[in-house]
């Protein structure tokens, strides 16, 4: 069987739960409302779940033009999908700097409230730009709030050898992924460099380096020890660096939907 699109996942928020989906559109930022809002501590900086395990708990609904977040202990909060207003402001994203807009009071003290400590949403407008790593880019890339690429791929079976190898599985949510597809061997995605779904050419530039993030438990919130960091580190080393999935850059847009086959170009 040909490989084939099997999850959609978006995260509207940066480090906060994923929403899957049936299909989507694929943008030269990726996927509608992936990663569009961040949250950022009393410097403009970003706060991810490396530093703060329990922004997993953060759920994401999306219903008509609203965001709709949800955590423990916390009513629930409205944002819009498109921020079109407020005050704009450089904030920092690893070593990038881009224009992005805070979110009014009452977002400002749910998240502080939330995290027990000073921070703010903020939402990427159209006009920032914040670009992909030029040594991976193809032209002038652009990404939103995501660590560095647009979209990240999984296969299936990867995550199955993976499980294979450590005592207690681990579920595909802790490596964040956009794309998972089946019916492949494992880390087959590790050789393709251009794949077409549906109307969708995307180029696989570059394996996706982990970090502490995988050790957060999803569901709780927690780090839960040193897996799949540690297993990953006997089979799965580059350049130092340990990976898992491919980060993607798309080069023709269009609808994706789950049960497309994947094409694999070369």
């Amino acid at each position: 069987m040909p490989p084939e699109l099997s999850k959609i996942f978006v995260y509207p928020v940066k480090s906060a739960s994923e929403i899957s989906l049936n299909n989507s559109i694929l943008g030269e930022r990726g996927l509608l409302n992936d990663r569009n809002w961040m949250v950022v501590d009393n410097y403009s900086r970003f706060i991810s779940q490396r530093s703060c395990p329990k922004m997993a708990l953060l759920k994401p609904e999306i219903v008509g033009g609203t965001l709709r977040l949800s955590a423990p202990g916390m009513e629930g909060l409205e944002l819009p999908l498109f921020q079109k207003e407020g005050k704009t402001q450089m904030v920092e994203i690893w070593r990038d700097r881009c224009e992005a807009l805070f979110a009014n009071k009452q977002p400002e003290k749910w998240i502080s409230d939330f995290l027990g400590k000073k921070c703010n949403f903020v939402f990427m407008p159209n006009q920032s730009d914040r670009q992909v790593e030029q040594k991976y880019a193809i032209g002038k890339n652009k990404v939103a709030f995501s660590d560095g690429f647009p979209l990240l791929l999984i296969s299936e079976s990867s995550l199955e050898d993976l499980n294979g190898r450590i005592d207690e599985k681990i579920s595909m949510k802790r490596f964040r992924p956009n794309l998972v597809v089946k019916n492949t061997i494992p880390y087959q995605e590790d050789d393709w460099k251009s794949i077409r779904i549906g109307d969708c050419v995307l180029q696989l530039v570059k394996p996706c380096s982990r970090c502490v993030l995988t050790t957060v438990d999803p569901e709780t919130g927690e780090k839960s020890g040193r897996e799949p960091l540690k297993t990953l580190a006997k089979f799965r080393k580059l350049n130092g660096e340990i990976i898992f999935g491919q980060n993607l850059i798309p080069s023709s847009l269009g609808t994706i939907e789950v049960g497309m086959k994947v094409e694999i170009l070369n």
